[in-house]
């Protein structure tokens, strides 16, 4: 697991002004070196370059530069607003983060700084023969970058903030994390039961108010080896939790509940802030998914097509993580550390409810969703078959009292029942 300087470091350089940062400094240095080339390498140019011909080159490239750089930011912020009310605030980050995005305005803006160091160092007369050959050779290099990355931004432009582009800009997103929990449910501690914490054991409380973004694994198994603690963590990745809110419960080999300054360095292993994001989280992701269908079913929007794409990709991580092979190994990473695994009927309940309640009237979703719990129903894993028999029940109850046609009604009846029983058949041949 990253450490909590890793992590964020790891976000930082995925905002916007870290790319551009890095394109502008290297634009900066590119327009530089046809100086360093006239000052320290002694040779002679094969034939003149005049500094009309390269400072023409170089103005028509930082006016239509600045102007693209413009234009761009003003798409990506029309891309934003276009995401956050047709799809969901909550996958505006995915945008931002999106690294052909980041690439076209730093090239762009990269650019633009070439070009204008490149005008006033001729202005100034810091390049001679050799410096403008190396600049005019430089030059046409950025105008082949350039052109490479308008291309591919143009390609790119019609995805952007559209509503199936960013459902799967989610997805990608959400495979990840899943992943890693499919692999190891509890992130190289030991699992246990909620429930199963020792009543004498000291309270980690939390000083905020937020979610709980990253919890730097690392450090807090390296406080506990040194104070032969045992650390319940009860507030995992996507937790909201409140001041005075335990983040864990800690107690030591002897029996003892440690001090003061213990207790405050395992509660800054935790990260806490405002918003959730999807790193550590996988139901994060899940819940953006299932809100980009809910919204798709709202009467103002009324397009049950989005949600039924909606269920098939919540179908297909959720699959992809009930028969992902587990960690059958007894050797934790962290074996002072315990963590509870993700509750396969909190994943299903997270990806399904909403768009059974929403949908409730519309068949079509209705056929697709039970469709889709009949999969899940018949996955390695036993708890998501149960899950899956649950939601399929809580779906049809949903259906049973919107539904107006009879007919309908009996559909759903038929798609549920062969859902458990499909279920049932499945437990009996893996036993």
């Amino acid at each position: 697991m990253l450490s909590k300087t890793a992590w964020i470091v790891r976000r930082l350089t995925r905002q916007l002004w870290f790319r551009a940062s890095i394109f502008a400094a290297l634009g900066v240095a590119t327009a530089l070196v046809a100086i360093f080339a006239q000052r320290y390498f002694d040779w002679t140019p094969p034939r003149e370059i005049g500094a009309d011909t390269v400072e023409s080159i170089l103005d028509i490239l930082a006016s239509s530069m600045l102007a693209v750089t413009t234009f761009s930011l003003n798409i990506m912020v029309s891309a934003y607003s276009s995401a956050t009310s047709n799809v969901t605030p909550r996958a505006t980050p995915l945008l931002r983060e999106d690294k052909t995005t980041q690439n076209a305005l730093g090239v762009f803006l990269g650019a633009f700084l070439f070009s204008l160091v490149g005008i006033v160092a001729l202005g100034t007369g810091l390049y001679g023969d050799r410096g403008r050959l190396v600049l005019f050779i430089v030059t046409l290099g950025v105008i082949g970058l350039i052109v490479a990355t308008i291309l591919r931004w143009i390609d790119h432009l019609s995805g952007l903030g559209r509503v199936g582009e960013t459902a799967r800009l989610v997805e990608d997103a959400t495979r990840d994390p899943l992943m890693t929990r499919a692999a190891d449910p509890t992130l190289g501690a030991r699992a246990f039961d909620l429930e199963a914490v020792p009543a004498d054991a000291g309270k980690i409380l939390c000083e905020v108010v937020g979610y709980v973004q990253h919890i730097d694994l690392d450090t807090l198994s390296n406080i506990a080896e040194a104070h032969a603690l045992t650390v319940w963590i009860v507030a995992p990745p996507g937790a909201f939790v409140f001041s005075q809110t335990p983040l864990a419960y800690a107690r030591a080999d002897s029996g003892d509940v440690p001090d003061d300054d213990t207790r405050r360095a395992v509660a800054r292993a935790f990260f806490i802030a405002d918003q959730r994001t999807f790193d550590q989280d996988p139901r994060f992701g899940i819940i953006v998914l299932t809100e980009i269908a809910s919204r798709a079913l709202s009467p103002a929007v009324n397009d049950p097509g989005t949600a039924i794409g909606v269920i098939g990709r919540s179908a297909r991580l959720l699959l992809g993580y009930a028969n992902a092979p587990r960690d059958r190994t007894n050797d934790a990473a962290y074996p002072r550390l315990r963590i509870a695994p993700i509750d396969a009927g909190d994943l299903l309940s997270d990806a399904f409810a909403p768009i059974a309640r929403d949908g409730a009237s519309i068949v079509e979703v209705q056929i697709r969703l039970q469709k889709a719990l009949a999969a899940i129903a018949q996955s390695r894993d036993p708890s998501f078959r149960a899950a899956a028999c649950s939601e399929a029940q809580r779906a049809l109850a949903h259906a049973e009292s919107a539904l107006v046609l009879d007919k309908d009604k009996e559909t759903i009846r038929q798609l549920c029942k062969a859902t458990l029983e499909g279920a049932r058949r499945y437990s009996a041949a893996c036993t």
